[in-house]
This record gives C-alpha cells, structure tokens and sequence, in this order.
C-alpha cells in the first residue's frame, strides 16, 4: 500500500528536498506541499495524507498549533493523520507538547535521508517514532522541569493489572515490541495486546503519548535506563 505524505515547512528549498526524495520511493507518493501550518490544515483535509511532514516553527500558524488542529479536529472531520515533527533543535519545548497532543514524534532535519524515509515507514504503520534517545531525553527534561498535571496520571496506573503496568515502564524506557517481548518473555503478539489495553485503558492515542504519561505518573524517571 503507498503510503500518501504532504509536506509542511516555510522553506521551499527543504520541501522540494523532502519531496525529491520521498517521491523516488516506490511506497510513498508525496500529495501535497504548504509552506505554513494555516495552509498545511487546509491541505491535509483535502488531500487526506497518511503522514504529514510538519515542521515546527512557520510564519501565519506554527506547527505546534497546527498539528493541534490536525490531530484534534472539528466535528465532522473524520480523516486523522500521523504527524511527524520536523525540528532543527533536539531538546524543544514545541516538539514536546506537540508529542503530548498526538503527534507520532519527531526528526531532526540533518537527519540522514534514509532516516526520513525510515520514519515516515514507521510512522505511517501505526509505531511513534520514539528509538532515538533524544526523544526519550526530550520528554524526561520537560517532564522533569513542569508542574504536575492537574489530573494526578499515577492515580489513573491503577486501573492498568501488573503486567500492562510493567508493558507501560518498558514502551517508556525505549524498548520496541519485540525487546518487550523477550524481556517477559512473551510472545508479540500478547505484547501488542497489552499495548493495546494500556492505551485504551489510559486513553492514549499511541506509544509517544504513553511515555510522556509513564514520566508524568513517574512510573520512570527521567535518568532511568532500560
């Protein structure tokens, strides 16, 4: 199945690049381009992408907001993509709270090309984009540095049973489903199960925003390792 991207970012030249060389992929057709996040909502909702490439600081409407609007549309709008950050900066508040809204995690834009067309894979299967350790160091730093939320999550671990309490710690230290599965020694598919009642249980959207809740429940820590 060919996985359909837009391309979202205020610089024509970066865009042209992305587009270059997701196009010559032969699972993933680039549908559309905006050069900022105003633009990028409309062109989303009319193109109806599987992915979209959202870069994180843009004149008229920011990623941040756009995403926001993207991942949390008005009624009548049925159509949700996965969004994938793009950012110069590793350690940034945007990017944080664009993962607590639903986004599927970020990239670096020096990133190498074959970690682009790599994370638009993993993104569109429905996995966040959450290996690298700066993305785990991200949330632990911000999560770290904020006040509690209003609503205490370690009060919501306990309708999680010991055994998807003990997938949540894991999916935050970093481990793919597969490590899971041989640290408990299960097999993968019980692990995606689990992973599955964590997050409707915890009604999370996907695995970014279940680490960011693991390090707000302090079920880890951040300096924790797995």
């Amino acid at each position: 199945m060919t996985i359909r991207v837009i391309i979202v970012d205020d610089q024509a030249m970066v865009r042209a690049g992305f587009a270059a060389l997701l196009s010559a992929q032969a699972d993933i057709d680039v549908v559309g381009e905006a050069p900022d996040g105003r633009q990028g909502v409309q062109v989303s909702r009319s193109t109806h992408p599987d992915v979209v490439l959202m870069d994180v600081r843009m004149p008229e409407m920011d990623g941040l907001t756009a995403a926001r609007e993207i991942l949390d549309p008005p009624p009548g709008v049925v159509h949700r993509p996965k969004v994938l950050m793009l950012t110069t900066f590793d350690i940034d508040d945007y990017v944080y709270e664009a993962l607590r809204a639903g986004a599927s995690g970020f990239l670096l834009k020096d990133a190498p090309p074959a970690d682009l067309i790599a994370a638009v894979r993993v993104v569109a299967s429905g996995e966040a984009l959450l290996a690298p350790s700066v993305t785990r160091r991200l949330i632990a730093d911000f999560v770290q540095q904020r006040p509690a939320p209003r609503k205490d999550p370690a009060l919501r671990l306990k309708g999680l049973t010991p055994r998807e309490t003990e997938v949540l710690e894991l999916i935050a230290r970093g481990l793919s489903n597969q490590e899971i599965a041989g640290h408990l020694v299960l097999a993968e598919q019980t692990v995606k199960t689990h992973i599955g009642r964590v997050l409707a249980k915890l009604d999370l959207r996907d695995r970014a925003q279940a680490v960011i809740f693991a390090y707000e429940a302090r079920l880890v820590r951040p300096g924790d390792s797995g």
